[in-house]
Parts: C-alpha cells; sequence; structure tokens
C-alpha cells in the first residue's frame, strides 16, 4: 500500500516506517524535525529509512495547511497513520501553545486531507495520558476519559473527539490508539529510560519523581509497532453493539475505533531503575523529588478490546527491551 506517516523521524514514527517498507508499503514521510530534542538523533533515524526506494520524506509542519493539502493531493495516500504531534507532560506546562498548533491545528490539517483525498484508514496516536484523575486499573477503552491532567492529555483527547466528528459527518475510518509509555532502541531523549541510563554512565544523579512510588505500564517498540501495523490493515467499521442511550467511548455508530496498546504488566519505577543498573553494571545516584504537577502515579492497560479486534497484545519483558535499548545506546553514543 501507499501510507503516509506523520513524524517518520520521530521515536515511533520511524520504527513504524522501517517495518512498512521491508514489508513492501510505500512510505511518504512528513516530519519537521524540530529541536524539542536532538535534532541529530532524527537526522541518523532518517537517514535509515533513506536506503529505501520505496520512501520519501517532507520536511513540513503539521499546522501547516497549505502543505499538507498538497502532500495529499500529489501523493494520494491510501491510508495515513499520524504519530507527529508536541509530546511530553511536563512541556506542556512550560509551552502551552505548542500543543495547540501541533497537535489541534496539525491534526486537523491531516483530517481534512484524508476527508478530501478518499483516505481509506486514518490510524493517529492517542496516549494513555487521556485517563487523567481515572483510578480504576486498569485503564479501559470503555471509560470515561473526560478528566485530564495536562494540556498534553487534554490535546490526545481532543483528537479522538476530532476524529469521531469526521467518521461521522464523512464516513472516515479511524482508528486511536492509546500507547503507553513506549521504550526502546533509538527511543526519546526525553523519556525516562534514556535520561536515567545517560545519568548511570556519567555518574550523575538521576530525579525520581513521586519519590519512587510511581508504576507505568512499559511498552517495547515492537509491541507498538506490531499493533500499529495490524491496525492499518484492519480498516475501522461501524459496531453494531453501539447503544446511543448508553455510549461506549471506544466504538460507534460510525467508523471509529479506540484502542490501548500497552504491555498489560505495570512496573515499579525503583524496579525499572534495578532493571536498568544490572543491564548497565553501575548503581545510580538518586535525587528523590515529589510528584510533577500534570503527572498520575500509575498506568496500566487494559488490551483485551486490541487483542479481540486484531488478534494481538504485548508480550515483551522489561527486562529484554531494556537490555535491548542499553546496546543500542551503547552502540551509538560509543558509551
Amino acid at each position: 500500500m501507499k501510507i503516509l506517516v506523520t513524524g517518520s523521524a520521530g521515536f515511533i514514527g520511524h520504527a513504524l516506517s522501517l517495518r512498512l517498507l521491508e514489508r513492501g508499503d510505500e512510505v511518504i514521510g512528513v516530519d519537521n524535525l524540530n529541536d524539542y530534542y536532538d535534532v541529530e538523533l532524527k537526522k541518523a533515524r532518517l537517514a535509515r529509512l533513506e536506503n529505501h526506494e520505496n520512501f520519501i520524506n517532507f520536511k513540513k509542519d503539521l499546522e501547516d495547511a497549505e502543505a499538507i493539502a498538497s502532500i495529499f493531493k500529489e501523493q494520494q495516500p491510501q491510508r495515513v497513520v499520524n504519530l507527529a504531534a508536541q509530546a511530553g507532560v511536563r512541556y506542556s506546562l512550560k509551552n502551552p501553545q505548542a500543543y495547540v498548533s501541533a497537535n489541534l491545528e496539525g491534526f486537523v490539517n491531516i483530517l481534512e486531507g484524508c476527508r478530501h483525498n478518499t483516505v481509506e484508514h486514518l490510524v493517529y496516536a492517542s496516549s494513555s495520558s487521556v485517563y487523567g484523575n481515572n483510578t480504576a486499573l486498569p485503564f479501559s477503552v470503555h471509560s470515561s476519559v473526560d478528566h485530564p491532567v495536562s494540556l498534553y492529555a487534554a490535546s490526545k483527547k481532543a483528537n479522538e473527539l476530532f476524529a469521531h466528528t469526521y467518521s461521522h459527518l464523512f464516513s472516515l475510518p479511524t482508528t486511536g490508539l492509546r500507547f503507553f509509555t513506549v521504550y526502546g532502541p533509538w527511543g526519546r531523549p526525553d523519556m525516562a529510560l534514556y535520561l536515567f541510563t545517560k545519568a548511570i554512565l556519567a555518574g550523575k544523579p538521576i530525579d525520581v519523581f513521586n519519590n519512587g512510588n510511581h508504576k507505568r505500564d512499559f511498552t517495547y517498540i515492537d509491541d507498538i509497532v506490531e499493533g500499529v501495523v495490524r491496525t492499518i490493515d484492519k480498516v475501522a467499521t461501524p459496531s453494531n453493539a453501539f447503544d446511543s442511550e448508553s455510549p461506549d467511548p471506544a466504538i460507534s455508530n460510525v467508523p471509529y475505533r479506540i484502542f490501548n496498546i500497552g504491555g498489560g504488566n505495570p512496573v515499579e519505577l525503583m524496579r525499572y531503575i534495578e532493571t536498568i543498573e544490572d543491564c548497565v553494571g553501575k548503581s545510580s545516584l538518586k535525587n528523590f523529588l515529589p510528584m510533577q504537577a500534570g503527572d498520575v502515579p500509575e498506568t496500566s492497560a487494559d488490551v483485551t478490546a486490541l487483542a479481540d479486534y486484531v488478534g494481538y497484545k504485548p508480550e515483551t519483558k522489561i527486562a529484554t527491551g531494556i537490555a535491548r535499548f542499553i546496546d543500542w545506546y551503547r552502540d551509538y553514543y560509543k558509551a
């Protein structure tokens, strides 16, 4: 197929694009290579994709409506995966406008491109952050997500609402995927695994928020990619089970679906750090801090809906995934 992937130089977008190219798809990448984190890392990811003859990349902002419309019109993708976004819960406290521009304006431009070019299926990244103040674990796609605790989470919830509107008004099949703390080789430098590994190897202290009492449902990158690929291939359809008098947030009477993709096995932060220490071969110096604004103490994914729909659920063990990341990190940085 011909598939447009936004965020092609990003952590998940790069891994997904590589997988699609390897199976024979044609990939149209879109990424503005912004400096939210190391641009050289983004360029290195892109270099791995540019070796494939079926890959083309456009350096454009999602909020550039004219540029995005032109790409859709010229390239005519059959399916679209929107992974580009301004990421980060903590950064949203400092620069909220970036989330409005990239995550709201940009997403509408993607929806418009799909609408006007008869795209068969739009798959887009949502986030476990949408569960906000919800403390009923594991988080279920059938639960309400009306109480976000960060602007990042609110923008992802808004994406789900925008998508449903386009599914309803224009019969555009859309599937939202709520990612749970993705980690692995080629990951984001602002994520805990990256920050902890870098600091431990350098003999510097690591910041441990909420005094180490966090639990996270970490999800290995290959598991995320497998779930996304299977979702791309299974176009969203209306659900016969939808009841308008008691609406289920995960389904609809229009072609709209929502799924969690998580490891399904939450890990205590201190155990996560111990696993990194074991792989690195060094103990860490810990700077214990209170929980940051916009954060939540625990995440846990109920992936039953995803498993039932596409026949897959993540399975990589945390020790395996961390070891693979450490191997990549040492090789990439010669650390």
